[in-house]
């Protein structure tokens, strides 16, 4: 279908505000003095929705199982990622302007505004995905946009023993440190697979447990059947009616939650989280964006000093508060991997550093320095 006869039947429908049915199409094809047979008006009211409703060109990626993330460059240059690394796709956009319209229909739908006000948008789309734009000339050569999909079918511990991502072993950890009710974060680099595995873990929570789930785009989607959800939200075009994490955190501890969880702990939300780990609320957990094991004091330490602590104050919570972390890696060949289990621990000066309980050599995770302490905190012999 010519990219000049869809502009054309696609300015007639919007002039009209009428949906793209296959009657309205044709009597726009014939207000063009054109006529065409049924599969090819079949054709057009499937590129015109896709236009008009869905996400363009870029809507067979998201339908695709495998793609984790699609992002658009310019109007030649998108990339996707199915688990592998990102790889270049055979899609293309019409004009830079084709790319800009999609970007402001999705952050329209997201309820979003996107525009030369408002250059760059983060939200998620009412089907799950994560959204991210940027216009032009905040992105120098063309609007950019991001999207990261969300797995339609949550892991079993099973499904990552399977996929290399952890050994049987690492595996029967895991599920102690639920069982155990340990608190716990899961740190990692972008893209190592966090929320995935904090999805998976809390799969395994009893299901008589209420978890409470707070996040700043909602994104994990545990197979649990007493799993609530809350999400921070914005200001408006006001600049009214932000919610934030740490809102959000306070509101969780009064709704009696069995387990708090901070979909990624990244500001001042960490002071409430940390507070509520030291005051009976076990089995709290959350991701936090770090290299390795041994930065996450360092991580904690710098967001509980722009919350106003002081270092030993910060260092006092987390030791007190933090039971285990759980490393996680992606490797050259995309895999997301175990890394290794540390634990928290608590040196005479007070402050607070990572040491190994479990490392992976190879593709197994063997007990390492405080692998008797891990043990010890989960009640084991």
């Amino acid at each position: 279908m010519s990219t000049p006869l869809l502009e054309r039947v696609r300015a007639r429908l919007v002039a009209h505000q009428a949906e793209a049915t296959p009657a309205r199409v044709m009597a726009a094809l014939r207000a063009e003095g054109l006529v065409l047979g049924d599969d090819a008006v079949l054709d057009l009211v499937a590129s015109l929705r896709q236009d008009l409703i869905g996400a363009g060109p870029l809507e067979p990626l998201l339908r695709d199982r495998s793609v984790t993330d699609v992002l658009v460059n310019g109007p030649s240059e998108v990339w996707v990622d199915r688990g592998a690394g990102l790889i270049r796709a055979d899609v293309r956009f019409a004009s830079a302007a084709d790319v800009r319209r999609l970007a402001q229909r999705l952050a329209a739908q997201a309820g979003r505004r996107l525009d030369e006000a408002s250059p760059y948008v983060d939200a998620r789309l009412p089907d799950g995905v994560r959204l991210h734009c940027v216009l032009q000339p905040i992105a120098t050569a063309s609007t950019l946009i991001s999207l990261r999909v969300p797995r339609r079918a949550g892991f079993t511990l099973d499904d990552l023993v399977r996929a290399g991502s952890i050994d049987d072993e690492g595996a029967r950890w895991l599920r102690a440190i639920i069982d155990a009710r340990l608190a716990f974060l899961i740190s990692g680099g972008t893209g190592s697979g966090k929320t995935t595995i904090l999805s998976t873990l809390l799969a395994l929570v009893p299901g008589d447990e209420r978890i409470v789930i707070v996040e700043d785009s909602s994104e994990l989607d545990p197979q649990h059947p007493h799993a609530v959800r809350l999400q921070a939200r914005t200001s408006n075009v006001e600049g009214a009616g932000v919610v934030t994490l740490r809102d959000l955190v306070r509101q969780s501890l009064r709704m009696r939650p069995d387990r708090v969880v901070v979909g990624e702990v990244r500001g001042a939300e960490v002071v409430d989280l940390l507070a509520a780990l030291n005051t009976g609320h076990e089995g709290g957990c959350a991701t936090l964006h770090a290299n390795s094991a041994a930065d996450v004091p360092a991580r904690l330490e710098a967001l509980g000093l722009m919350a106003g602590l002081d270092r030993l104050a910060v260092h006092a919570l987390v030791g007190a508060g933090i039971d285990a972390v759980v490393h996680l890696e992606r490797g050259r060949d995309g895999v997301r991997r175990v890394g290794g289990v540390h634990v928290l621990r608590r040196d005479p000066d007070g402050f607070v550093r990572s040491v190994p309980a479990l490392a992976r050599v190879g593709q197994s995770l063997v007990a390492a320095e405080a692998a008797s302490q891990l043990r010890n905190r989960l009640g084991l012999q």
